[in-house]
Order: structure tokens, then sequence, then C-alpha cells
């Protein structure tokens, strides 16, 4: 059995992009551990946060819910501010994740990895889907870590299959709802969402899990806009969406493979590929 863990930037982006792998993975008897880089301190303010109760309190208690979900056996916190979007003042808080030394930032990552000895170490694409701050460092910040980390860890990157939501959004229009997203258009940083899928190396069917990816969604319940639109989805519409996750493995042959990336079967015959090729 392997341990795994997922690098999230916020509380809830585990359950959006990574809840149906992570429910696989612990069902079949592996370590499932997620680390978040911030509190989310920035997302949304429920109207119901008890006196004295902060934002990251309600997220940090969502992300615990969202754990007994998907059957996560750790949750652990580099403990940096959420950075809010592309050019907001936050991202210049010293304290935001955004502003961290990334070696210090790998090195709080890396001494997880040692303390789980990770097998395996997934974060996000070279700029995380849609180009938010804290979500670009966690690409840079995962890699690091690998390097430091005294076993290194098999790194995959989660991502978004930019041809598969272009036609997700299709028909949730078609569905008759108003979603005016377009995975084409320029993201919070100038870029389309996601990856094509020409640049994918793994397409994990988790369609079995769907309705752990709902429940997961809905324990992050503060962030009513997010949650509230996915949970608005026909149920056609949320597994077109939600059925499949996607992964980048650097060094793999080019071509997306169905499968599930822990099918030891599926890593070696790649490997093979790439040796003699």
């Amino acid at each position: 059995m392997s341990t795994i863990v997922f690098f999230h930037a916020h509380p809830d982006d585990e359950s959006s992009q990574t809840a149906g792998s992570m429910s696989r993975a612990s069902d079949e008897g592996h370590r499932v551990v997620v680390v978040y880089a911030t509190g989310g301190e920035h997302g949304e303010v429920p109207d119901d946060l008890r006196p004295h109760e902060t934002l990251a309190d309600r997220r940090r208690a969502e992300a615990e819910a969202s754990a007994q979900v998907t059957g996560t056996a750790r949750v652990a916190w580099l403990s940096y501010r959420d950075s809010g979007m592309t050019g907001w003042e936050q991202n210049s808080d010293p304290e935001c994740f955004h502003q961290a030394p990334l070696a210090e930032a790998a090195a709080r990552l890396a001494a997880i990895l040692d303390d789980e000895r990770a097998d395996v170490l997934i974060g996000y694409d070279w700029h995380g889907s849609y180009g938010h701050p804290d979500h670009v460092k966690v690409h840079a910040v995962t890699y690091a870590a690998a390097e430091l980390a005294a076993h290194a860890p098999r790194v995959l990157e989660e991502t978004m299959n930019r041809d598969v939501m272009r036609s997700s959004m299709q028909a949730a229009r078609d569905a008759g709802m108003d979603i005016p997203f377009d995975p084409d258009g320029p993201m919070d940083d100038g870029n389309p969402m996601g990856m094509p899928e020409a640049d994918l190396h793994w397409a994990v069917d988790v369609s079995d899990y769907l309705g752990r990816i709902r429940a997961a969604m809905q324990s992050h319940r503060s962030q009513v806009s997010d949650i509230g639109t996915f949970m608005a989805m026909p149920d056609t519409v949320f597994a077109a969406g939600f059925g499949t996750e996607y992964f980048i493995e650097r060094g793999r042959p080019d071509g997306m493979v169905h499968g599930w990336f822990l099918d030891a079967s599926l890593v070696d015959a790649a490997a093979e590929r790439s040796a003699c090729c």
C-alpha cells in the first residue's frame, strides 16, 4: 500500500479537484493525506459565524468534515495566509503563500512528506488550472519539496481537461443552466482554464465516487457561490464535469491513459516504453 499526499491551495479545492481519487485510494487501503497551503481566509464569509469564530476556523472545520467523507487519514496545514486573486492587495501580505520564500514553503511540505514517508505527491499544473497566485505557488512548492524530501516521491500534477470542460459547459447550457463561463477565455492569469487533452497523461474514472464528491463539496458549505453552482448541476452534467480526474506526470510517454495512476501494471508499462523509446 502507498501513502499519497494531496497538496492543495485552499480548503474546498480538494473537493472539486481530487475528491474522487482520494476516496478511491482510501477505499483501496492506501493512506491519504491532504495538505493545505492556506486557511482560505479570503473566501466567502458565511452569515452564521459564531462569536470569535473566524472564516479560517470555519474552513478548517469544513476541511476535517470533507476528510471524513473521502477517508483521508490526516489533514495538515502549511499555515500561510490566503493570497487572494491576482491583483488583490492581499497579494502583498508578507504572511501570504504567494509571498512565502520558495525554500521555506518547500521545507514545510518536505517535513510532512518525510514524516509520512510519502510515495506519491500530487500538486497542480504549471498555472494551477486558472492562475490563482496560490495555485501557481503550489506547483513550484510541489517540485521543490519533492527534491528536498529524504525519500523522493513520485509527483503528479492535478489539472483540468480543457477540451472536456468546453463540452461540459455546452452541455450545461443545453440543459438550461445560465453559465457564462468559457474555459477558453482568459482566467486569473490571462491563460485559458486547465490544459489541453494532448498534454495530459492520466484520466482517472471516479464515476463510482460521484456521491462522495458531492458530499465532500457540501462539507464546504460556507463557500456558497462555488458549491451552490456545483450542487445545482443536473446529475448528468455533474457526472460529465466531475466523473473523471486528470493528471500530468513528467517523464511519461505522450498520450493520455484512461486508468488508475496507482495501477502498477500501467505505471511499469509506461516506464518500459520510456526506456526503450
